[in-house]
Order: C-alpha cells, then structure tokens, then sequence
C-alpha cells in the first residue's frame, strides 16, 4: 500500500466537518490486473434519495520542488483513477484534492486552467490550518 499524504488526515477531517462519511481509506480496485489506491472513498447521504453522493478523493500537497512535475503527476494519476472508477464504480466522482496555496498560485495558471477544462478535473480545495474545505470546483 502507497505511502499516504502528508495531507491525508486532514482532508479525511475536512470531509467529516463537510457532512461526508469516510466508507474507504484508501479505496482499493483492481482493474485489468493492476490494483490501485486512491487515497479516500466517501459518501454522503442526500434527502429523500436512497442512494447518496459518492465520491474518491486523490490528495496531493505540491510540496515538492517542481510544482509543474507534481501536476504531471496528479494529472496522469487522476486520469488513470477516474478510468479505473468508470470500470469498476461508475457511481463514483473522482476529486483532486489540493491545498488553497497551491491552488491561488499554481492552479490559477493559465496553462493550469487549460489541462483542468480540457481533462475535466475536479478539484476539492481544502485549507490546511483550519482543516475544511474551502471549495469545490466541477
């Protein structure tokens, strides 16, 4: 099993204070022989619905020296996990979990913005020091 982020129990509390019940941690499938773990599975249960939202969440922190190769990749990671979910649980939205930092600055590149219209990421941004989430971005 992966190593897990250094933001991990953070987003995992943010998602709790969100309404959002941890039912994975990691979620692990195996798809076409290759298994995988993406960081959080979740669910939240929405009124007069019988089944819930559910989402998986990957959680990356950019904390490593090149923020550019950090975002090849999440993105190469992201686009495999969402593949493996359409397989395996199609009811499942994938997020990119990041951090507001990174999010106010590398996020809002304008190269950035184009990969996330074009690959159709969904990001869930979270602030480190008050352990929430910030915003949700479809």
């Amino acid at each position: 099993m992966p190593a897990k982020d250094i933001f991990h129990n953070t987003v995992r509390l943010a998602l709790e204070k969100d309404g959002w019940v941890i039912t994975d941690d990691p979620l692990h499938l195996k798809v076409g022989g290759t298994e995988m773990y993406i960081d959080l599975a979740a669910e939240r249960l929405i009124a007069a619905q019988k089944n819930g939202q559910n989402i998986a969440v990957e959680i990356k922190s950019f904390l490593r020296e090149s923020e550019l190769t950090e975002f090849h990749l999440a993105l190469g990671q992201f686009l495999n996990y969402r593949l493996a979910l359409k397989q395996k649980l199609p009811n499942f939205v994938l997020y990119l979990a990041i951090p507001t930092d990174t999010y106010n600055t590398l996020f809002h590149r304008q190269f950035i913005q184009d990969a996330i219209e074009e690959y159709q990421l969904k990001l869930l941004i979270f602030d480190p020091n008050k352990q929430r989430i910030a915003a949700w971005k479809a």
